[in-house]
């Protein structure tokens, strides 16, 4: 009896050519034959070049409003509304184009490693580049599992190289993400940028989990020896891939993931890692995990020695490698693991006014978890040059999709139930602002970290910082004091007092929009100007 061969027809597709979850190196080879600007490289990865667009596009991101959900969604800028008739217009815009291609690829695989929870999604894309990047960032069926995978729960239409028609209303460019929760599918026009899509499956989560009482989390999250597991919030560019990739300890994933009545899972079969400036000496579970099977975007290489340059930013500086989890040695599989006892908040200070680490209060947490304070990193986003001081709630708006509140009230439920910690770990600039501070160099965060994990700061001495009130350790093994209080680090310390008050007077001002849904106890535990 012949194989069935797999089709599209339910999604109005109907070209011949369907490649369903191939092996890695049919990928490679397709790339290699039809996709301009993919190589393979010296260490086996393959090298691929995502467009125009090297970042996301938040501003092209639109929700689709329907019936049941309205009234949920925190609708403004981040979730910006798209009615129906003009998503059908898009998403006939897709079908159309895709129906075009000789040969379209197929990734079925799960979002979430909690079968419990698990979303079952489809990808269809038309470069082999898009469909490797999430075969790596899926979780991958097995072939029994892909034998009984039945109809998707989610389905992503990924047009990336056609073009939004600008001339439609509500189109901001020729580029437009667009989420549907009431067909359950999501269409990508004019932006081959990879992250899109699974950004937009970590948004389809966002939207789901809370819905089941399961805290959806922008985060990377490891476990030691002892089962300990710490979670680590930040955006990108603040360390959470970098910090959660701990040699001495099991990695759970690198930026998304739940937290059930059970404990944390994953969300994703991989990791994204930023590659700038990457070095084995600095990160070698990041740099060895690149390899045959891995994915680097927009990065230079020698074309003769094909060995890449990971300081070359001609391109981007937001250059990227996707690999699955299991590249890197100390990963933890299946990615689930029990209740987090330390929250790590991570942030690139650009003003130099925040320390290294400081201690938080369980006021203060949901204050700096509702505030969400870093620095968008120059590559991360389309147009964003050099950092600039943000405001990002929950520590990743641009991926919520329920208010705020819900999250950080789910946050802080679980961790007063379960007894977890509370800091705040400062990755960015000490001695002065942008253009005169220095970042905090890895070696001492490490060292930072490492006294979080092992318990080594829970019971030193501290000084209240006088303008955010957080407890700062006096001292940290192998970390300098010098470094610890940041007012000691500036040559002008009015200077120093200046620039604190400044960046209090812009968490006060980003915070009136929360009073309204904070207690008075969150509110208080902000900065003191």
């Amino acid at each position: 009896m012949s194989k069935k061969t797999f089709d599209l027809k339910k999604h109005e597709i109907n070209v011949e050519t369907i490649i369903r979850n191939p092996a890695p190196g049919k990928f490679y080879e397709d790339a290699v034959k039809y996709d301009p600007g993919s190589v393979i490289t010296d260490n086996g990865a393959l090298v691929v070049r995502s467009g125009k667009r090297t970042g996301r596009s938040p501003a092209d991101k639109r929700v689709v409003k329907t019936d049941g959900i309205e009234e949920n969604i925190w609708w403004g800028d981040i979730n910006i509304p798209l009615d129906e008739h003009t998503y059908k217009i898009n998403h006939r815009r897709a079908v159309d184009y895709l129906n075009t291609r000789e040969r379209l690829y197929v990734v079925d695989g799960f979002a979430g490693w909690d079968p419990e929870y698990r979303l079952k999604v489809r990808i269809i894309a038309e470069r082999p580049y898009h469909g490797l990047f999430m075969h790596n960032m899926l979780i991958r069926p097995t072939q029994e599992e892909l034998a009984e995978f039945g109809e998707p729960d989610f389905v992503v239409f990924n047009a990336g190289k056609f073009p939004a028609n600008t001339f439609t209303e509500g189109m901001t460019s020729d580029a437009s993400v667009d989420v549907n929760f009431k067909t359950n599918t999501m269409v990508i026009l004019g932006t081959e940028y990879a992250g899109e899509m699974k950004k937009g499956i970590f948004t389809v989560m966002h939207y789901l989990m809370p819905k089941k009482d399961v805290l959806s989390m922008h985060c990377s999250a490891n476990e030691g020896n002892d089962d300990d597991v710490a979670l680590f919030f930040g955006l990108s560019g603040t360390g959470k891939t970098t910090l959660s990739a701990d040699s001495s300890r099991k990695l759970i994933g690198d930026d998304e993931h739940c937290w059930s009545e059970d404990g944390v899972f994953n969300i994703e079969g991989g990791c994204y890692a930023k590659a700038i400036n990457l070095t084995e000496e600095q990160e070698p579970e990041i740099y060895n995990a690149i390899k045959f099977g891995t994915v680097l975007e927009n990065v230079e290489y020698d074309p003769v020695t094909r060995k890449v340059d990971y300081t070359d930013t001609s391109i981007t500086q937001n250059t990227r490698a996707s690999y699955p989890i299991e590249y890197i040695s100390n990963a933890k599989i299946p990615c689930e693991a029990g209740h987090p006892e330390n929250i790590i908040f991570l942030t690139y200070d650009a003003f130099g006014v925040l320390p290294p680490v400081s201690k938080l209060t369980p006021e203060q947490a949901m204050y700096h978890f509702i505030s969400g304070y870093t620095a968008k990193v120059a590559g991360t986003e389309m147009g964003v040059t050099e950092p600039q001081a943000t405001f990002s709630a929950c520590f990743g708006a641009a991926f919520l999709v329920w208010p705020p509140a819900r999250y950080a009230e789910m946050l802080a439920e679980k961790m007063k139930k379960h007894g977890a910690k509370a800091w705040l770990v400062n990755t960015g600039l000490t001695g002065g602002g942008y253009g005169t501070g220095k970042r905090i160099d890895l070696k001492s965060t490490r060292a930072i970290i490492n006294a979080i994990h092992s318990g080594k700061l829970d019971d030193v001495d501290t000084v209240k910082d006088e303008v955010f009130g957080v407890q700062i350790p006096k001292s940290c093994p192998d970390v300098s004091s010098e470094i610890l209080i940041p007012k000691k680090t500036w040559d002008d310390t009015d200077a120093y007092d200046a620039q604190a008050k400044k960046l209090g007077s812009l968490f006060n001002k980003n915070f009136e929009k929360y009073k309204a849904e904070s207690s008075m106890e969150i509110i208080k535990a902000g900065p003191n100007v």
